[in-house]
Order: structure tokens, then sequence, then C-alpha cells
């Protein structure tokens, strides 16, 4: 026979691990931070040790000791597993979930015309598109699925190669000069900086991208400063003047014709690539790897098209 009473404390140990506060957990289960640390604390005196470190500064205020950080991936299967049987239950009336996070820029002008496809392809499926600057924590359940740039290595996180990434001169067509362009017309132009943080990305600057060119003589740091790549996106649209940004994520207002690629001759490839993300114990749930799958494919549909059948797609780009 089975004893499922101690059901909500595993709840409430599992949310305040993957939150690292009972405030966080408390939001998420609906009731309050007293609650959840009572739950925690009556699990605690069942199993006769403390299952949480508790510190008083930081950004996850509890983590979970070694026992329990072994116990909780089991936890967590099982907490998934009867929301599934709960799914089952309510039958067609059921509709599956997947939240994905992504960052705006990225969503903006790449996922977002595609996700009809996956509505198409799985329309009993409902996608939530959690979509900002700073993403969500997949690894702590917030989302079950994200898009990310970067070194490819996530804590907590399965990743998988979605392709590799470039960054390109653009500029908006309304100030292109009737001459054919050369490095040194770049460089006379406004600069627009992206001072977003890349780190270990090897992004050039704009003194990198006009020195490997052949431009002498230098421009000085002036220019427009923008901590924001939606935004360095959207002053080059405005033709504020010239920006260097990741090919991907001008590929959409090129195609259009409200930027201009500047001499697609010269690339610059970056140690950062495209990854989809998500923790091993999400993938398990049938709509995350539909979503994973999809996007996989949509990948390979895009480079295909942009590069040629032949051209080896999980090498892209090549300089």
């Amino acid at each position: 026979m089975r004893s499922l009473t101690r059901l909500k404390s595993l709840q409430a140990l599992e949310a305040s691990a993957r939150h690292g506060s009972f405030v966080g957990a408390a939001a998420e289960l609906g009731v309050t931070p007293a609650a959840v640390g009572q739950l925690v604390r009556s699990l605690e005196e069942w199993v006769g040790y403390p299952l949480l470190k508790r510190t008083r500064s930081g950004n996850e205020r509890l983590t979970p000791v070694s026992e329990a950080r072994a116990a909780l991936e089991e936890i967590c299967a099982g907490l998934d597993q009867l929301e599934a049987g709960l799914t089952k239950l309510r039958g067609r009336r059921a509709r599956k979930v997947v939240v994905v996070t992504a960052s705006q820029v990225f969503a903006a002008n790449w996922l977002m015309a595609r996700l009809d496809n996956f509505s198409d392809e799985h329309p009993d499926i409902d996608v939530r598109l959690d979509v900002a600057d700073q993403l969500t924590g997949v690894a702590y359940g917030e989302a079950d699925v994200g898009i990310r740039c970067g070194l490819g290595s996530w804590q907590g996180l399965e990743a998988t190669l979605l392709m590799d990434e470039e960054v390109i001169a653009v500029c908006s067509p309304k100030i292109l000069p009737k001459e054919p362009i050369t490095p040194s017309w770049i460089a006379s132009q406004t600069l627009i900086h992206d001072d977003t943080l890349h780190p270990g990305g090897k992004f050039p600057t704009w003194s990198d991208w006009l020195t490997k060119a052949g431009v002498n003589s230098l421009p000085s740091g002036r220019g427009l400063h923008v901590n924001s790549t939606a935004a360095v996106i959207q002053g080059a649209i405005a033709g504020r003047g010239v920006a260097l940004i990741r090919k991907l994520l001008a590929a959409q207002e090129i195609d259009v014709g409200r930027l201009h690629h500047l001499m697609p001759e010269r690339c610059w490839p970056i140690r950062w690539s495209y990854y989809v993300v998500a923790p091993p114990r999400a993938l398990r749930r049938s709509e995350v790897k539909a979503f994973r799958d999809w996007i996989l494919r949509q990948v390979r549909t895009y480079q295909r098209a942009r590069y040629g059948a032949d051209h080896p797609v999980d090498d892209a780009p090549v300089c």
C-alpha cells in the first residue's frame, strides 16, 4: 500500500530547491512562505536530517544537501509522472502545454514566423512563449525548453546544437552610397556599437572588423553605444549608422529589404552558437521532445534554403 501523505511536503521541497527560496516556492504553489517552510521542516523531521542548506544572502538562499540532491531527480520524475497521469484522466479535454523561453530579438526575428508550423504539426500542444532579455531559468523548471546562444554548456541542461553563428556588418538601404561600398566608407559612417556582454564569444569590435578589412586610419570610439541587441538592429533599420550584428538575427530584415548586408564576402565566425536546451527530466515529456525535434527540423530546412542542399549545414557559416 502506497502512502502519499507526504506528497505536499515533497512538492514544497522540490519547489524550494528549484527556486532557491521559500518565497519563490510559495508563489508557485499558491501558499505562504511560512507554509512552505513548515512543510519542508516536517519532511526534515521525518528523515532525521536537514535537506536544505540555509544561507542569509545570495540569489539562492536554499540549496539541497547531497542526499537531497540525489533524491530530487527521482522526486521530480515522480511528480512529472503524477502530472502525466492526471492529464490522462482528463482525456480529450486536456491539452499539452510546452513553455519555451527565448530572447526577445531571437523570438521576433526568427522563431515567431515559424510557430504556426509547429501548431499545424501538433494541434494538441499549446506553446507558451516566455520572451525576455534575461532568459528564464530552464534548469529550475520555470520553462520547459529554451533557445540559447552561447558556448554550449549550461549546468543541469541537455544542450543540442542548432546552428553556428557569425557577425556581419549591416545598415539601412537609405544610407547606401551610389558608388561601390568600401571599408573606408563604412569607417566614415556613424558606428553603432553593441555593448551587450558576450562572454567568451570572441565578438568583434568595430576596430577589430575594420582592421581586418584593411582600414589604416581607425575611427575613435565615437558613435552610438547601445546595450541591447534589439535596439542596435532598430537603430540600423532607422538609418542611424552601420552596425555589427549576429547574422541570424538580421536575416529576416535583410530578406525584406530593411537592412543591407555590407561586404558579405567578409564574415566573422564567433564562438557562440545557438542551442536548444532542456533539463533531462523535461525531455521525458512527449510535448517537450516534440518541440525540440521540431525546431531541429526547422533549422535544417532554414539552412538548406539559405546555403543550398549540398552545404554541410551543421558547419555553416564557412568563411
